[in-house]
């Protein structure tokens, strides 16, 4: 069982560490737009004393339809989040689609991220597990949490134990997605390390016909419940103007509202630590 993942150095995800955030755009739609999420995500790390990994993807395969924005490509998706790093200090993550894909992300990316709909693929999985770099894999919307322990085996097969697993919902069909928080203590006792997806797990799946939706206004009591239940992290897609996002907008969170919302989360984490609960109760 993997108890703790360490990522750049700097952010130690596992029971007995901060609370930590993976927090950025659903895809990176241009430099500057990563510059000023980066810059914004920065000032929140400082001023919160939190530990927080930017995310942006270079390319979105999964989507509804072939006509929608994917991101800017593997070669520009990868200097821009080299340059995010390099101006901001921030760890980065971003997924991988294909094992071919692996080797060149692990020499940019600090944490590689395998999207739920390819958590079983043994070859990516593989691929990412042999770059060395620490990898979060997406619990399939089809797979039990307990399920996950084979993917997570077939990454540390390689010798690479920093293995996370982020849970972000089920489906049951009919374009919607449940989140069943007895997921989050299966997976952390028994596996490794959990971060909830508090975005993607309200998202309503092909449910704008050529493109999902989602339900933003739940965003913020599922993180707060996931967080009472002992997740190890959250994940947050957010932008400063969702409705205008080229992917996921109706479910990402907007960013002038981040700070507060992980300023709660980090209360909710300190009042359910072992040790903190009042004194008193029944002998």
């Amino acid at each position: 069982m993997i108890r703790q993942v360490e990522i750049a150095g700097r952010v130690r995800i596992g029971p007995g560490n901060p609370l930590a955030f993976i927090l950025g755009p659903c895809v990176l739609e241009s430099e500057e737009l990563a510059f000023d999420v980066a810059a914004c995500i920065e000032g929140m790390a400082v001023r919160l004393g939190a530990g927080i990994v930017f995310k942006g993807s270079f390319d979105k395969a999964n989507r509804s339809s072939k006509g929608s924005y994917r991101g800017p490509g593997q070669e520009e998706g990868l200097r821009i989040l080299g340059e995010v790093k390099r101006k901001f200090g921030l760890p980065v993550t971003t997924d991988v689609h294909e094992p071919r894909q692996a080797r060149a992300a692990g020499e940019v990316a600090d944490l590689l991220q395998i999207p739920a709909f390819l958590c079983r693929q043994t070859d990516l999985l593989v691929a990412a597990g042999e770059t060395g770099v620490p990898v979060n894999i997406k619990k399939g919307q089809f797979m039990a949490p307990w399920d996950m322990e084979n993917a997570v085996e077939k990454v540390t097969s390689t010798g690479n134990s920093a293995v996370l697993v982020t849970e972000r919902g089920t489906t049951f069909g009919y374009n919607n997605l449940v989140v069943d928080f007895r997921g989050i203590p299966a997976i952390r006792e028994r596996i490794c390390p959990v971060v909830f997806d508090a975005t993607h797990s309200v998202q309503l799946p092909g449910g704008a016909g050529k493109s999902s939706s989602g339900e933003r206004r739940f965003v913020p009591p599922l993180a707060r419940a996931a967080v009472a239940a002992g997740v190890d992290g959250v994940f947050l897609e957010v932008h400063p103007d969702p409705d205008r996002a080229l992917s996921d907008g109706p479910n990402s969170f907007p960013l002038a509202d981040v700070e507060a919302l992980l300023r709660t989360l980090l209360a909710i984490r300190s009042a359910a630590e072992p040790g903190k609960a009042p004194e008193g109760g029944c002998a």
